[in-house]
């Protein structure tokens, strides 16, 4: 583009952009078209220019064929060279000029200026063969006749338009098939990369179809060649992770639902207590700092999920009095009266943040209030890894046939048993402690009810 005024480069070259193919297909075809573009063109070229040499070389056996021919009449075994008359010889003088030495004896009728190039091949002496433009294109031999006292050259023309005519022909013709040629390979080219890439088309509708309704369809399972084995190994694990998203998602969306319908029903039903009937300037007041704490908590809640759903900052330097928070947590649940917070020492501090204790402890309390008959008990003491919280109740406890599913996510024992719930406390509870290197188990041996243990690095 050096030659194209600087000016006018920019838009050159969107205009060759848009020329450029937009699909693979087209871009392929390309390429395939200009390999065999340029293929062909050497290919022709080169038959083209052996085909030449060829006819050429025709052309000048046939001259000296004749040259020997006519040398067969020229004596040169005495001092002058004869040229001795046959029957029919008018075709052996037709175009033949014959030389003693470099004096011409015998030319052509209206031989004209092909005479002086006849001279000139004569001149140079010896088996030479030349082309000459004279009135059309000419090829011109000159054959020595060898003497025991004399010598003579006989020279040769030969009108070479048939045979360039022939050139031409050839040529001709191998462009006309090539053009045919090449029509044939984009066409085939255009065709065949439809055909490969129609598994492609294929896999991709698919791949949209499987990640708009989570579909456990993968690509794996189906026999592809290799290289669209490799591109259903991407789609698969593009698919997982896309299903590994949506199931977060939904997760994410349980818990925040499942915590915050605690400090939602509070706030409910501290309105609704509010309005049944006229209150005074302290009860309005109490009202309103029970909300101020359910909401608060709310965004406590929201800000710990959604930090844990980012991957974040749930182990994020922090500490937290034991004591002080579960107190703090059953007063702000309503807890019954029969619950019972102890803790063993009187500054007992793990190693996580506040608000991540109450959501780890939160599930195992709402559970434990839920369930038990008469007693509830929160245990915190220090072990020997660092702390360690038990939930009690005296509950029914939890069936055995149902303990290895109990921290998976959306399960319940007794989905039918009156209790509103999504059966996702527990699992929240174990992944927020894991999450800070602790853990939540449970006690199967604790009878009768239910003893839930959480452990937590010590602060």
């Amino acid at each position: 583009m050096s030659g194209i005024p600087r000016r006018l480069r920019p838009a050159v070259t969107v205009f060759l952009h848009r020329l450029a193919p937009r699909t693979l297909r087209g871009r392929l075809s390309l390429v395939a078209f200009t390999t065999a573009a340029l293929l062909m063109l050497v290919l022709t070229v080169a038959f083209n220019a052996v085909a030449q040499q060829r006819l050429q070389h025709q052309a000048d056996d046939e001259l000296r064929t004749r040259a020997a021919a006519v040398a067969t009449t020229v004596d040169t075994s005495g001092t002058t060279v004869r040229v001795l008359e046959t029957s029919h010889d008018e075709l052996l003088d037709t175009n033949v000029w014959i030389y003693a030495g470099r004096r011409l004896l015998e030319e052509p009728s209206a031989a004209g200026p092909v005479t002086r190039v006849a001279d000139a091949l004569v001149g140079r002496g010896g088996q030479r063969c030349v082309t000459a433009d004279v009135d059309g294109p000419l090829r011109l031999c000159s054959q020595p006749v060898p003497g025991e006292k004399s010598e003579a050259t006989v020279v040769t023309a030969l009108d070479l338009s048939p045979y360039r005519s022939s050139a031409d022909t050839l040529l001709m013709g191998s462009l006309a098939l090539d053009a045919v040629m090449l029509a044939c390979t984009y066409a085939l080219t255009r065709m065949a990369v439809g055909r490969a890439l129609r598994p492609v088309r294929t896999m991709t509708d698919q791949a949209t179809q499987w990640s708009a309704v989570a579909s456990e369809e993968r690509f794996g399972s189906m026999r592809h060649p290799a290289e669209l084995a490799r591109l259903g190994t991407s789609l698969d694990a593009i698919l997982d992770r896309i299903r590994t998203l949506l199931r977060h998602e939904r997760q994410l969306t349980g818990e925040l639902s499942h915590e915050l319908r605690t400090p939602l029903s509070r706030i409910i039903a501290e309105l609704d207590w509010w309005q049944t009937r006229p209150r005074t300037t302290v009860q309005t007041r109490a009202t309103h700092r029970v909300i101020v704490d359910a909401a608060e908590s709310m965004r406590t809640i929201c800000d710990t999920l959604l930090d844990d759903a980012r991957g974040g900052t749930l182990t994020a330097p922090g500490t937290a009095e034991v004591r002080p928070t579960l107190q703090r947590l059953a007063e702000v649940r309503d807890a019954p009266g029969h619950l019972t917070v102890t803790a063993d020492g009187p500054h007992l501090i793990t190693g996580v943040p506040p608000a991540l204790l109450e959501r780890i402890v939160s599930p195992l309390l709402t559970n434990a209030c839920r369930y038990a008959h008469s007693s509830v008990s929160v245990r915190s003491y220090r072990a020997p890894d660092g702390v360690g919280i038990d939930v009690i109740d005296d509950g029914p406890g939890v069936p055995s046939p149902f303990a290895g599913q109990l921290f998976e996510p959306g399960r319940r024992a007794e989905p039918g048993d009156g209790h509103s719930g999504a059966g996702l406390g527990l699992s929240l509870a174990r992944r927020l402690a894991r999450s800070a290197g602790g853990e939540v188990t449970y006690d199967p041996g604790h009878t009768p009810g239910a003893r839930f243990v959480i452990s937590l690095p010590a602060g």
